[in-house]
């Protein structure tokens, strides 16, 4: 940033003052010719700094509006839609940014490159849990995203129900921890294992994939239990059938949510001494 006229000269001032040559000039009169001159070359460096802040300020400008656009600005796009707030006009951003939850609705986005379009998945909060957008506020957001997508870009915009997961499980227990139906003999918690994995597919990343192997570990975290068996897996969304999991699974609405009522009567619990 330029700096002010004065700052300037008195920049040349204390540079005279340590030179041994120009030193002698001492006189503090306003119309000294010595003054005049540090006056005189403190505006033209200024008008020099001023032409280059206005230089980069036109090329950040020229950059902003032309580089190429990533999956990553799109992420950051979504999450700065202002639900009811309309677009300065031939603008693509707000003038301010509110952070009332009911207005910046889009917690969670992702954007996933397809054959021919960009996929864009979001989600925002209600209560603790992730959630579908309501129907009007997700043509407010697709409206949006059309105005400020780049030119012939197809784009898909999603926000769904979370995939749901079903999930057959053998827990080897120690009974001094855990009773026979799962819940803790302190009393701290009726179902530990169900919370874990309730806890495991709340803390996946967005749009991150499911992994068997992980959650077996984040079962076997769980204080009571010594052996966590995964004995079948399988996920649905939409309206399809239910498919196995077997390694690994992308949710297609890029978050998950366990068939709670299924795993409670898909749980075996086995006693077993500790390892």
């Amino acid at each position: 940033m330029a700096r002010t006229i004065a700052e300037i000269q008195q920049s040349i001032i204390t540079a005279k003052q340590t030179d041994p040559v120009l030193s002698g000039l001492t006189s503090t009169s306003n119309v000294s010719v010595w003054l005049l001159w540090t006056y005189i070359v403190a505006v033209c460096q200024w008008v020099l700094e001023t032409y280059f802040d206005d230089h980069k300020a036109e090329m950040d400008s020229i950059i902003a509006t032309q580089r190429p656009h990533t999956l990553q600005w799109y992420v950051t796009r979504a999450k700065q839609f202002q639900y009811g707030v309309a677009l300065p006009f031939e603008s693509d951003t707000y003038t301010t940014v509110s952070d009332d939850p009911a207005v910046s609705i889009i917690t969670y986005a992702a954007a996933v490159e397809l054959p021919s379009l960009i996929r864009i998945k979001v989600a925002t909060l209600s209560g603790s849990s992730l959630a579908p957008l309501t129907t009007v506020q997700l043509t407010a957001f697709t409206a949006y995203i059309q105005q400020i997508k780049d030119a012939g870009v197809r784009m898909q915009i999603t926000s769904g129900n979370p995939d749901m997961l079903r999930l057959q499980l053998k827990i080897y227990y120690d009974p001094l921890v855990l009773n026979a139906t799962g819940s803790r003999i302190d009393g701290t918690a009726t179902q530990p294992v169900l919370d874990a994995v309730k806890n495991f597919l709340k803390a996946l990343p967005f749009n991150g994939l499911f992994v068997l192997n992980n959650l077996i570990a984040a079962l076997q975290a769980v204080d009571g239990v010594v052996i966590g068996v995964i004995e079948s897996a399988a996920a649905t969304y939409a309206a399809l059938p239910y498919t196995p999991v077997t390694v690994e699974y992308a949710p297609d609405a890029g978050y998950m949510a366990a068939d709670e009522a299924y795993l409670l009567a898909n749980i075996t619990y086995i006693s077993h001494s500790p390892i």
